[in-house]
């Protein structure tokens, strides 16, 4: 194996994001405040998605109800991890939305592949 040296040169920090986060913890920055989404409106956006594709609501601009299972197992995991990878740095309004969510969905998908 042929050892060659690396050289790091020209190396830029971009450090703005401190600055950026030290003015949203002090307020000065209500303009940024307002353009984020909430973590209780992400989550809730992903349910929706859930929904459309347990058929269970239509997709915007179609005419039916489409199922895709897959698309709704996808989901629920992304949803499991994110509890798992967010453990105790959620709100408990937060908390008991994700769980209550996950445990709908699941409630959900597993009624809609049992042979009715």
């Amino acid at each position: 194996m042929d050892d060659k040296e690396v050289h790091f040169t020209n190396k830029r920090v971009d450090e703005s994001w401190k600055e950026n986060v030290s003015k949203e913890k002090t307020g000065r920055t209500s303009e940024a405040k307002s353009n984020r989404i909430s973590f209780s409106a992400f989550i809730t956006s992903i349910g929706i998605q859930a929904l459309i594709h347990l058929g269970e609501l239509k997709a915007p601009g179609s005419k039916e109800a489409q199922i895709d299972l897959n698309a709704v197992q996808e989901t629920i995991d992304l949803l499991l991890m994110l509890k798992e990878k967010t453990k105790g740095n959620l709100t408990s309004d937060e908390e008991t939305l994700l769980t209550s969510l996950i445990a709908d969905l699941q409630f959900k998908f597993v009624h809609r592949q049992s042979p009715s």
